[in-house]
């Protein structure tokens, strides 16, 4: 029978766009002060879990709510497992935005809102592909399981604790990324390196009280604020040559001078970890600056390591530049920068690491540039890299699926983002964003373009189906 999947979709327009926009009025930003012990990450994200869970029930589906680390919406019967791997946990919304992050505003045919495109945009995308296919009654040899991830933009607790208890899908997909197939993703390194050697000797004319930037090792940080001590006179003057340097440089940032104390405030560009080109680091621009003044020993040490950092993304001034013919290149984004005269410096990082390359190696290099500098690594974790043959059936479906659906070849790409689909065995990420789309995931004014939405709907109903029969 033929199958006009996008007229299906278009039925459905009304309540998808409704429900979307319902989904993503929930602010569901991690959260510890309100965590419980069946919400985990606290009360935003654990609303938009049970928001989810309610709609699968009320359409029919079996739902199961797994301690509150995350859940799932099944339909089908058989042995087999077809996974569609979401989640509903979204990044701070950051400041700037042009209405409401969690409004859900439509303009000009596009969603605004904080996880418009990563990933509750694509979850009721998909969320309304398995009701495509369960509404039509096709019949289905495997299951398909909608699973929801709750802590995707942070440590990840929600699918360790969940395949703990529950089974491995045989394949799958993850609809939190690019189309047309994402079938390789780097490895992710977060560490973080601490000034070990505090001294009080060697103070410059100027003391670094305080240097703040940045919340997320996934984020390039929009915001810096500096704190420095000094004479009226001397800090007068270094307040005149910060603008100088905020005009040399073309980004904004604001000062002021109290009580012998000057405050700096830079402004930078949020963008995502795995290309931070795409942003402006606010921390690394402050930095850059306070590499002009004399300051205090441990400040010194502390702006220096951070400029070993400044304007290379790729990680060539510390020796861990890298790059592989299925990945791509290695990249290096300084997520957090912390310092005050009394503990020293903190700095979170985050490294995208192509799949052939040995991570020991890049710690070892790490942890040797970080002793040049006074700091040692007290923090490292790793989520290894992903790769599918591109022979995988999985493959082949889903790229079948594109093509007779937009008409064009589907390319393979790698990335050096992280989805869901690596916690698979057998898993790729497959969409939502088109080919040409700029990429607004983790920056202000987040959007997804509605034509976008319910073509992504269209092709999700189809590979499920397609993955399931």
């Amino acid at each position: 029978m033929m199958i006009h999947w996008m007229e299906e979709v278009m039925k459905r327009k009304e309540a998808l766009l409704r429900d979307t926009r319902q989904l993503l009025q929930i602010p569901s930003v991690l959260d510890e002060t309100s965590a419980t012990e069946k919400a985990p990450f606290g009360k935003g994200i654990d609303e938009a879990l049970q928001f989810l869970l309610k709609k699968g029930h009320d359409e029919g589906f079996s739902v199961k709510n797994v301690d509150g680390f995350a859940g799932h919406i099944e339909m089908g019967s058989g042995e087999e497992v077809i996974g569609v791997l979401c989640h509903i946990d979204v990044v701070p919304p950051g400041d700037g935005w042009t209405s409401d992050p969690f409004a859900a505003e439509i303009r000009d045919g596009k969603i605004y809102a904080r996880g418009a495109i990563d990933d509750k945009g694509p979850t009721m995308a998909a969320f309304y592909a398995m009701k495509i296919v369960k509404e039509l009654g096709l019949p289905l040899s495997k299951r398909v399981r909608m699973i929801i991830g709750t802590d995707e933009e942070s440590d990840w607790r929600c699918v360790e604790h969940y395949f703990a208890r529950e089974e491995m899908p045989s394949m799958g997909f993850a609809p939190d990324a690019d189309f047309p197939i994402i079938y390789a993703e780097k490895g992710i390194a977060d560490l973080t390196l601490q000034q070990t050697k505090i001294s009080e000797a060697g103070h410059g004319e100027l003391v670094l009280e305080s240097f703040h930037s940045g919340r997320r090792y996934n984020m390039v940080p929009d915001a810096a604020e500096v704190k420095l001590g000094g004479t009226h006179d001397r800090l007068i003057e270094v307040e005149q040559q910060f603008h100088r340097f905020l005009a040399e440089n073309n980004i904004n940032g604001k000062s002021v001078v109290q009580e012998g104390t000057l405050t700096l405030q830079i402004e930078g560009v949020s963008a995502h970890a795995m290309e931070p080109e795409h942003g402006k680091n606010a921390g690394l621009y402050a930095a850059h600056f306070l590499a002009t003044v004399p300051l205090n020993a441990n400040a010194q040490s502390f702006v220096q390591l951070l400029e070993r950092f400044y304007g290379d993304s790729r990680g060539k001034n510390i020796g861990v530049a890298y790059r592989d013919d299925i990945t791509g290149d290695l990249t290096v984004n300084v997520g957090i920068m912390s310092y005050t005269k009394e503990n020293g410096g903190t700095i979170g990082l985050n490294l995208r690491i192509p799949v052939t390359k040995d991570v020991e190696d890049t710690k070892q290099t790490m942890e040797m540039v970080a002793t040049q500098h006074g700091f040692s690594m007290n923090q490292f974790s790793y989520s290894k890299p992903h790769h599918v043959d591109q022979n995988h059936p999985l493959i082949q479906t889903l790229k079948r699926v594109y093509e007779e659906q937009i008409g064009e070849r589907a390319e393979l790409l790698s990335i050096g983002g992280g989805t869901y689909a690596r916690s698979l065995q057998a898993g790729v990420a497959f969409g939502p964003l088109f080919p040409g789309r700029p990429d607004v995931a983790h920056q202000k004014d987040e959007y997804i373009i509605i034509d976008d939405l319910l073509k992504a709907t269209a092709i999700y109903a189809q590979a499920i189906y397609e993955l399931a029969k």
